[in-house]
């Protein structure tokens, strides 16, 4: 055998290695942990979901996540499958697909899962612009925990492209995990950009899914004489619990003039309609700062004598 041609099977014979040992590598790679489950959550003979929680380890940390699935996402698993009897079934996602295996009695569950993940998922999301192998979320994870949380979500390129054409700008893993977590997509954004918030970020859009502010909301603080708040300003009255119908209480109470930071104070100290009416029965012109005054027992209200 001459030098070159040993050469070239040299050089085949370590591709052949590197390629056999990256396969190795993902197949060591694939999540596996096990499964708990039950139907009987709610005293409901219609419910059409289950709860699913999984449990594996990597290395010494365990993780654990779990959430309600309908049955039709299932596929194997019925309403009438999870009351006893052996179980395999699977969660088909875009980013992966979880294979469980088990055991039912008396409607709970349990055994064991294997998560395989979808690489394509990864060149689909590039071909967006959304880079998944990049660091972000947790920036330890692998990637295959990444494909991981995503599938269990139930991210998707359809979810990707709805806020890409919805103008929402560069893209990342975070923002689409928390698009899923928190049902943010393009329809949303549109109704809060007309009701004066175009351009809001992720973690934005995220607080208002968090406090209920939707585009009703805003507009009925609009109507209420509060339209130029601001985004934060609309936040801190969803976190009080400031709705069209207190600020209609304290007008119809006597008070005609307060400011945003009033109306805050007020929720703080539980200020409503029926001490607004007190205290002006023996103070007229009692002011917002006096109202909370009184409230916190500092001072007194002025005589009208």
């Amino acid at each position: 055998m001459n030098y070159n041609k040993k050469k070239a099977i040299n050089a085949i014979a370590a591709f052949i290695v590197i390629v056999i040992g990256s396969y190795v590598i993902v197949a060591q790679q694939t999540i596996a942990g096990e499964w708990k489950a039950t139907d009987r959550l709610r005293d409901d003979s219609s419910d059409d979901s289950i709860y699913l929680s999984m449990t594996w380890t990597r290395g010494k940390g365990t993780n654990r996540n779990g959430r309600t699935y309908k049955f039709s996402e299932l596929d194997g698993l019925s309403a009438s499958s999870v009351i006893n009897g052996k179980a395999t079934f699977r969660l088909i996602r875009e980013a992966g697909t979880f294979e469980f295996q088990g055991q039912f009695t008396n409607g709970t569950g349990e055994g064991t899962f294997r998560f395989d993940p979808a690489m394509g998922f990864v060149d689909a999301m590039r071909s967006r612009g959304i880079d998944i192998m990049a660091e972000g979320r947790k920036s330890e994870q692998t990637l295959e925990e990444k494909l991981y949380t995503a599938a269990m979500l139930n991210v998707t390129t359809t979810l990707a492209d709805d806020l890409i054409s919805s103008g929402f700008g560069k893209l990342d893993l975070d923002d689409l995990i928390k698009a899923a977590i928190f049902k943010i997509d393009g329809r949303f954004m549109a109704e809060m950009k007309a009701t004066g918030f175009p351009g809001l970020t992720m973690e934005e859009l995220v607080k208002a899914r968090i406090f209920k502010i939707d585009a009703d909301y805003v507009r009925a603080i609009n109507a209420a004489g509060f339209s130029n708040l601001g985004f934060e300003g609309v936040v801190k009255f969803a976190i009080f619990k400031v709705t069209p119908e207190f600020l209609n209480e304290l007008r119809n109470a006597g008070l005609t003039s307060f400011t945003a930071e009033e109306v805050v104070k007020f929720r703080i100290f539980k200020i409503d309609a029926d001490f607004i009416r007190e205290a002006k029965a023996a103070d007229p012109n009692i002011t917002s700062e006096e109202l909370v005054r009184r409230r916190l027992g500092v001072g007194r209200l002025r005589s009208t004598n």
